[in-house]
């Protein structure tokens, strides 16, 4: 099918990534399995301009929202997670396995045919989107594949025609989301507008309804996601020199962003950037999607 796996697997399980096939390009950024064996640090996702949509089976997947121990709580076997504008805790408490698929916004949007703000900073049962018993019937489909290469096969099944039938999305949404992407964020909401030849309001709107957040939220999750990567792929920059070249007034402001977004300063996140953009070079996260970088490190039990 075009499609390419890579990941790990070890006494703790397995964390395997799939490059999806050109027919999903555009939609979706990457389908990625999981296989727990057991109780495993928890881990922290960092803010991406991505929409999640999670199966499980076995073990649930446990969640807070934040670090330091103080954020919402809650336990997941299946899920579709907005947009995200601090950092999430997520792991497993027991044996279990999950196929995760990262969607663009705009993707989302599509595919899904739910305003995208009633998904920010929270998640919802994927049902609420896909019908009554979609997710029950791709759960059996996916627990009764015996391998990952099958579980893709299923993935395809099931997103194929959803995809060939879900209507276009706005040229507004897809301009403005295409500009600020490429832009790394690096657009005020004025200068967008004057881009896009659309008022500032309208992009409001398309944004809230298309994406989740305004346009300068975007840009930041942007900004953070273009110093993440650079910090990596160019560890002989300084973090005065990452902070121009992505965007921030200053170091002091690019601080602030990343303590914000992440829950940690930009020296603090320069192994995860390594790490990152490490096996960007064989078609990473870095090197496919800019801004949609949505991988994670491991969280201390004070965060958990």
């Amino acid at each position: 099918m075009g499609a390419r796996s890579g990941g790990t697997a070890d006494e703790r399980g397995e964390n395997v990534e799939r490059r999806p096939p050109s027919w999903m390009r555009g939609d979706v950024v990457r389908v990625r399995g999981y296989r727990s064996v057991g109780v495993q640090n928890p881990r922290v996702t960092l803010p991406s301009a991505a929409v999640t949509l999670l199966v499980g089976w076995g073990e649930p997947l446990h969640i807070r929202q934040g670090l330091g121990g103080t954020g919402r709580a809650e336990t997941r076997q299946a899920m579709i997670a907005g947009l995200q504008t601090a950092p999430v805790l997520a792991g497993f408490r027991g044996s279990g396995l999950a196929v995760e698929i990262e969607f663009t916004a705009v993707g989302a949007s599509r595919v899904l045919g739910l305003p995208l703000h009633l998904l920010t900073n929270t998640a919802a049962h994927p049902d609420e989107a896909m019908g009554p018993g979609w997710t029950a019937r791709l759960t059996e489909r996916l627990a009764q594949a015996p391998d990952w290469d099958a579980r893709w096969a299923v993935v395809d099944d099931a997103l194929a025609p959803r995809l060939a039938a879900a209507p276009s999305a706005p040229g507004l949404a897809v301009e403005a989301w295409q500009r600020l992407r490429e832009a790394h964020g690096g657009l005020t909401a004025r200068e967008l507008a004057a881009a896009t030849g659309r008022g500032e309001r309208r992009l409001q709107r398309v944004f809230r309804d298309h994406v989740g957040v305004p346009p300068q939220t975007v840009s930041r999750i942007l900004r953070f996601q273009r110093a993440l990567a650079l910090s990596g792929r160019a560890a002989h920059l300084s973090l005065t020199e990452v902070a121009a070249m992505s965007g921030y007034h200053d170091q002091a402001h690019m601080n602030r962003d990343f303590r914000a977004l992440a829950g940690r300063t930009p020296g603090e996140l320069r192994l995860v950037a390594d790490r990152l953009t490490a096996g960007a070079g064989g078609g990473g996260a870095a090197a496919r999607e800019p801004g949609c970088l949505s991988d994670f490190f491991e969280a201390g039990a004070a965060d958990w």
